[in-house]
């Protein structure tokens, strides 16, 4: 008999390209309010939606992650699309999990820029078979909710507007301007003591 606790899991997929403190407090921020047991941190290999060439740094982002999320244990990371390679559908990356975690309920965890687009991405529809869609939605960025495709599969939760981006970052560094208090400690030690985003 399998008496292991059925869990509520969290997908939290990106390029994390740097993971930054917005990540985190979203994150937990929805961990706390959709009732989640733990969230797993995918940084994509390559995004359909991102600029060729992020995986060189693949490797990077994976070790950031891990850095930025060590102190929470209810976080956690996955190099499932890093292992796969190639470009990071969403749908597989959720089809493995289900795989994996049969007993437990996942959701999926999307902002509502890419919800309102959620209907172009690849095979849109097996992954809400597989997973509940969590809407992370910014009191800044209002639409109707329930006239966008896939709303019945989806959890609205509103999130702290957090104007922190990877990209300041990382022309930040380049910069040589200051990132602290954008980034964990670890992160920031690990983007200088790697030269990071210099070039």
């Amino acid at each position: 008999m399998n008496d292991k606790k059925k869990m509520n899991i969290g997908i939290f997929g990106g390029t994390f390209n740097p993971p930054h403190y917005g990540h985190l407090i979203v994150a937990e921020h929805v961990r706390e309010r959709a009732g989640l047991d733990k969230i797993i941190f995918i940084p994509s290999f390559i995004s359909p939606h991102k600029q060729a060439g992020e995986e060189k740094d693949a490797r990077a982002r994976l070790e950031m992650v891990r850095l930025a999320i060590k102190d929470n244990s209810h976080f956690t990371v996955s190099d499932i699309e890093l292992k796969r390679k190639g470009t990071s559908y969403t749908f597989e990356t959720v089809e493995a999990l289900r795989a994996e975690h049969t007993n437990d309920l996942l959701f999926f965890l999307i902002g509502m820029d890419n919800f309102i687009e959620f209907r172009t991405w690849k095979f849109p529809e097996r992954i809400v078979e597989q997973a509940k869609l969590i809407v992370m939605n910014r009191a800044s960025y209002q639409h109707n909710q329930q006239q966008l495709p896939f709303s019945s599969s989806a959890i609205f939760v509103d999130v702290p507007d957090i104007e922190i981006s990877s990209s300041e970052i990382r022309a930040s560094v380049k910069a040589h301007r200051s990132i602290r208090y954008l980034v964990p400690t670890s992160v920031e030690e690990y983007i200088m003591e790697h030269r990071l985003y210099r070039n």
